[in-house]
């Protein structure tokens, strides 16, 4: 302490603990800021690739739904982000799990493949089906579980269109007609249940008689069906063969047919012109026409025999028919002489 009353601090003596203290407290206040800050810039933002759109909820509302690219949000968890594949086929498989662990690719589930036909024959059919998240909203809030209500839906309409099927529609010809069934009846009751989900395919992966004398005798029911085909194939690739040439033929015998015909006509307008004609000079001297008409008519049904007309008035002159015998005597026995 010095004489006037104040007090100095050497150098070698500690300084203010007060001050240090204070200190300290601002550095690690820095830090924290500095933590805070950069934890928001890491959280603010969000990527949604291609195939995705993201679900943004505000405090647990859903505010927005957000396509491809970087999007901005609130941190602390005042914004959440859910991102949702919506541009990707998935699937779903009954009757059936791939798998990797045998040499067929596959296992059976039979407690979904056994089914009742309509006929009441037991079968395992096995479906393949592809679906698409169509609403991410609903797919992630109107439901708890939308994946396992669509298998559950789409396994009741395979049992519901097999059931009323006969067993050789599910087993050979009717596979698309059921395919197509179900895929409708899953469609309209999506609509009704709109879970965000969208049906895009069902397809029958395979179907089978649980034993196997049934089935070989169903590959005998193919067979002859394919045997039939190729006949009937045969059958149309010859009638293509021999068709054009009946078709010829037939042509042939119509322009033939045609010739004859206008040729009929023809001659039936040739006669009725000879017919007017005739009438015409008859109706000018009807002795001369009936005259002439007669000659003609001997001279077509006696073609052989030689006519005379005397024209020379007279009327004291004999004819004698025939004329050949004594005109061929006469001659005759001139000669003689």
């Amino acid at each position: 302490m010095d004489n006037n009353g104040t007090y100095r601090w050497s150098a070698n003596e500690p300084a203010n603990p007060r001050k240090k203290a204070g200190n300290i407290g601002k550095i690690a206040a820095i830090v924290v800021a500095v933590l805070i800050l950069a934890f928001a810039s890491v959280t603010c933002f969000y990527t949604v690739d291609d195939k995705q759109q993201a679900v943004v909820t505000t405090f647990g509302k859903v505010t927005d739904v957000t396509d491809a690219g970087v999007h901005f949000k609130l941190p602390f968890g005042m914004q959440r982000v859910y991102k949702v594949d919506v541009n990707v086929y998935q699937k779903i498989e009954l009757g059936y799990r791939s798998t990797t662990s045998n040499s067929d690719g596959y296992t059976v589930n039979t407690s979904e493949s056994t089914m009742i036909t309509g006929d009441y024959n037991i079968v395992n059919v096995e479906f393949f089906v592809e679906y698409k998240i169509s609403d991410p909203e609903k797919y992630l809030f109107a439901s708890g579980e939308p994946e396992l209500i669509l298998r559950n839906l789409i396994q009741s309409q395979v049992r519901n269109v097999v059931g009323s099927s006969s067993v050789d529609a599910v087993l050979t010809d009717g596979k698309e007609n059921i395919q197509m069934q179900v895929k409708e009846l899953v469609t309209e009751i999506l609509k009704e249940y709109d879970i965000g989900l969208t049906l895009v395919d069902v397809k029958i992966q395979d179907s089978e008689p649980p034993t196997a004398d049934v089935v070989e005798a169903f590959k005998a029911v193919e067979t002859a069906k394919q045997k039939a085909e190729t006949v009937v194939n045969d059958a149309k690739a010859y009638q293509n063969a021999q068709l054009p040439d009946a078709e010829a033929r037939a042509d042939k015998l119509i322009q033939n047919a045609e010739y004859l015909r206008q040729k009929r006509v023809n001659e039936a307008v040739e006669q009725v012109a000879m017919f007017e004609a005739m009438y015409e000079e008859y109706s000018k001297n009807p002795a001369i026409t009936k005259s002439r008409m007669y000659y003609e008519a001997i001279s077509q049904v006696l073609p052989d025999v030689k006519l005379y007309i005397n024209t020379s008035g007279s009327g004291d002159v004999q004819m004698l028919l025939p004329l050949e015998s004594l005109v061929d005597t006469d001659t005759a026995q001139g000669g003689s002489n």
